[in-house]
This record gives structure tokens, C-alpha cells and sequence, in this order.
């Protein structure tokens, strides 16, 4: 696994070279990558005349990104002077090199794919959370146990929190991965249709797929919801921004993270609403199935509890391959979001889930 895992280090290593990246990369004929400064000044000319400030990020597909999906769609920013803009990536791959190379300035992000960005050297830093929970081990009738995955095949994504989970919950049955099959995905739809069709015996899979693929393939349990090994409200994705953009504008990190606090209230006081607003359009799933995982996976932005629980998931990270070393506090900087906090009592406080409730 670690030769393995060593070459994938190498890979994004190299992806993280700039023009070589933005010499290949190419979404639907056009080259999407481009510098967020410069992005951010080359919007429209309705959104420059009213002082709009469009910042271009990407997303994961899960539940975890629940949050960054309301801001967009319900343009919650946009009252601070700042527009979300999403950038369409093809793979769970191009969503962390463009941001890797700065062709965004802000990603959704799982905390591991975060943590070998920052390991591989990109200026990147940790501002917020996205949301917690909802990293599940499926597996097909049969598979009741760690011990029962002997010899059989995970679906997962490399570098991914998909994949520490079963890393760790194997760890702890005192079994590795040498023991498993592994077979890496690019999305999480094309994970959940492979293990529905049969094509593996388990995944780990994210929220609402996990939920759908439950469903959708008679026999299967769900083995761990990560909260018997992590407790609960544990990290998944977390709100990651580059350096620069935190020096020159942390008036645009500092809106982006309070739009997504007003996100996590409506989502907290209308959850059926804010599914019926991204069912669709950002979820391939039913409402059903999409109600079921938002109670698995809920909106958490204030995360600063979590900072020794990504650490310590850091150094799975490093025992798999895909981390050098692993780092200290500084890849966090929670002054952004101490300064929303602050600055907005009365949201912080309706707020259910937050660093300060148990």
C-alpha cells in the first residue's frame, strides 16, 4: 500500500505544477483554471458596477457541502458584496488540483485531500467546517463485520476522508488494507451505481449516496458510520482557502464564511427547503434519500473543535503514504471565523451544532 500510495503522492506533486496543469486541464473544451485574483476582477460588468466581488470555488458531492450549495444558490453573500461562483470539475481529482494550482482561491474540501495540498506545499489554510458525520462503510448481504471484508473489494477514493475511514476502522479490528481489495473511484455517483451493480462488495461512500445505495441493493448494511470510531460530529469537509486571499481579502474569506453560517440556520429551521433547493440540481438522489443522509451529515461551520481530531487523522495519512510529515496548527486560521462569530452574536447563537455545544 505505501509503494502505492508514495506514487500518488508523486502524481500530485506533480499536478501541483502550474503550467503544466493549465497547459492539460480542460473542462468541456474550455480551460476553466485561471488565478482567483484575476478571476475575481474579470466577472461581469453588471456585477463590477455594483461592487460585486465573484469568487470562484469548487465542491465535493456529499452532504458535507449542503452549506456552500445554499450560499450559492440563495446568493447569501451577496449582501456583504461577494458571489459565489462554482467551477465544474469532470473528478474528485481536477476539484483538488485546481485548487492546488490557484485556479481557485476557495474549495470545499475533504480534510484529507486538504491535508496533502498543504503537505505537498500549496498555500492553503483550514477557515471553517463544512459539515460532520456521514462517511459510511456499506457493504452487500453477507459482510457483517471488519473480519467479514477479508478478501473482498472497497470501493473508495484515493486521499480521501473515504478512504482514512476505512483505514482507521480496519486498523482498529486489527486488519489493513493489505487484507482488502481496494478500488478507487472518480465521483461519487459512478461508486454508488458500481457497488449497486455489483461490481464491488463495499464502499465508503459519502452522504446522500451512501443512503442511496443502501437502498437500492437488497441485503446491504451500513458496518460503521464512523461515529463508533470518531464520536460524534466528526470533520468531513471543511471550507479551505488560499494564502493570498486570506492576506489581501479577508473581507470576501470573512463573508463567504458568514453566508455559510446563515446556511447551516436555514438548513437547521427548514431542512425540507433547503433539500427541495438542491435535490436536482446538486444531489442525483431522491428526496427520500436525501432526507435520510441530511440527518447522517448535517451543516457544521464552526469546527474549531476539530483541529486535533484532523491532526490525529493526519497521521493515517502519513502511515498510509500520502503525507510526509504530519504538520501542526498552522494549517488552521480561524480568524476569519472568529471575527464572523463575533461579529454576528445573534446567528452564532441560533446556530444548533457549533464548537461551543457539546
Amino acid at each position: 500500500m505505501c509503494e502505492r500510495h508514495g506514487q500518488a503522492f508523486s502524481a500530485l506533486q506533480s499536478r501541483l505544477d502550474r503550467r503544466g496543469f493549465l497547459k492539460s486541464l480542460s473542462v468541456g473544451g474550455a480551460l476553466v483554471a485561471m488565478p482567483m485574483g484575476m478571476a475575481a476582477m474579470l466577472g461581469s460588468g453588471e456585477a463590477a458596477a455594483a461592487g460585486v466581488t465573484k469568487v470562484k470555488a469548487t465542491h465535493g458531492a456529499g452532504l458535507c457541502n449542503l452549506g456552500i450549495f445554499l450560499a450559492k444558490h440563495r446568493q447569501l453573500a451577496k449582501g456583504d458584496g461577494v458571489e459565489l461562483e462554482f467551477v465544474v470539475t469532470p473528478t474528485n481529482t481536477d476539484i483538488v488540483t485546481l485548487f492546488g494550482v490557484g485556479a481557485v482561491d476557495m474549495s470545499m474540501i475533504p480534510y484529507s485531500n486538504f491535508l496533502s495540498l498543504y503537505d505537498a506545499g500549496a498555500p492553503v489554510r483550514i477557515v471553517a467546517g463544512g459539515g460532520v458525520n456521514g462517511c459510511l462503510v456499506v457493504a452487500r448481504d453477507g459482510i457483517k463485520s471488519a473480519a467479514d471484508m477479508k478478501g473482498k473489494t472497497l470501493g473508495t477514493f484515493q486521499a480521501d476522508t473515504l478512504e482514512v475511514l476505512p483505514y482507521d476502522w480496519l486498523k482498529k479490528a486489527g486488519l489493513s488494507f493489505k487484507d482488502v481489495k481496494i478500488r478507487y473511484f472518480n465521483t461519487s455517483p459512478e461508486m454508488a451505481q458500481a457497488y449497486i451493480g455489483g461490481a464491488v462488495d463495499a464502499i465508503c461512500a459519502v452522504e446522500p449516496y451512501a443512503a442511496q445505495t443502501v437502498a437500492a441493493r437488497k441485503g446491504s448494511s451500513i458496518l460503521t458510520d464512523g461515529t463508533d470510531l470518531y464520536g460524534k460530529q466528526y470533520a468531513d469537509c471543511v471550507l479551505a482557502v488560499r494564502a493570498p486571499m486570506l492576506e489581501k481579502q479577508p473581507e470576501v474569506v470573512r463573508a463567504v464564511i458568514k453566508a455559510l453560517m446563515t446556511a447551516q440556520q436555514q438548513a437547521e429551521q427548514n431542512r425540507s427547503a433547503a433539500l427541495k433547493d438542491t435535490v436536482g440540481t446538486y444531489y442525483k438522489t431522491t428526496m427520500e434519500a436525501a432526507s435520510l443522509a441530511a440527518e447522517r451529515q448535517p451543516v457544521m461551520i464552526d469546527q474549531r473543535n476539530q483541529t486535533q481530531f484532523i491532526l490525529a487523522r493526519a497521521q493515517s495519512m502519513k502511515e498510509m503514504g500520502y503525507l510526509k510529515k504530519v504538520p501542526d496548527e498552522k494549517l488552521f486560521d480561524w480568524a476569519p471565523l472568529n471575527a464572523v462569530i463575533a461579529g454576528n452574536k445573534a446567528l452564532y447563537d441560533s446556530l444548533r451544532l457549533k464548537s461551543a455545544v457539546a
